[in-house]
């Protein structure tokens, strides 16, 4: 049987990432290694078994490293534990719920204020070799605080509504009020990321 210790091994880790993500990169390579980092911060033992109600996740990019963190840590937008907030940095903050000790995790800037197009990147990738740098070169870690609403933990939703500009649901508080209305956030800021092309078909 598997002790704690082989659940945060690296090999053992990087075989689950390469599962689940199809293949190994120096991006799945960075987040399995920042997931490792993080749950042993947060002290983080069983990710997938006795921990796994104790754990919360924030991800700041929606790239290899965060299949890599979901694999490494169990955690899923589904499940409500794995929450991604798409800032485009390759940066995650692992919460323990039950002690309330919470890190953010960040690669450390190496390259100042360079500009980097996709030309740029292509020609001089991050490479497998740069993602196993010793950590104290790859990461920043800092202890911080988040404010975690009951809204955004896992289990049922608080409450849900309908929008009175669409019509569709909206659940986990995520409405607003705008001039009397219970409005969802596209309606009330009225913008959305699709265009209707069509009507809609019953």
């Amino acid at each position: 049987m598997a002790t704690t210790d082989d659940m945060l091994d690296f090999e053992t880790c990087l075989n689950a990432v390469r599962a689940f993500h199809g293949h190994c990169c120096a991006g799945s390579i960075l987040g399995t290694r920042m997931a490792i980092l993080g749950l042993h911060e947060i002290g983080i033992a069983d990710p997938k078994g006795a921990d796994r109600k104790n754990l919360l996740v924030f991800v700041e990019m929606d790239r290899c490293a965060s299949d890599a963190i979901l694999a490494v840590t169990g955690c899923h937008p589904g499940k409500r534990t794995l929450k991604i907030l798409d800032f485009g940095k390759m940066a995650a903050t692992f919460v323990n719920l039950k002690t309330g000790k919470t890190v953010r995790i960040a690669a450390k800037n190496r390259e100042g204020n360079a500009v980097r197009t996709r030309e740029d990147i292509e020609k001089s990738p991050h490479t497998e070799e740069y993602a196993m740098l010793p950590l104290e070169e790859l990461f920043e870690v800092r202890e911080v605080r988040v404010e975690l609403k009951p809204e955004d933990l896992p289990g049922r939703p608080l409450l849900v509504v309908t929008c009175e500009a669409c019509g569709e649901r909206v659940m986990d508080m995520r409405h607003v009020y705008r001039d009397g209305k219970t409005l969802c956030r596209p309606c009330a800021a009225g913008e959305n990321y699709y265009t209707p092309q069509k009507e809609v078909r019953p």
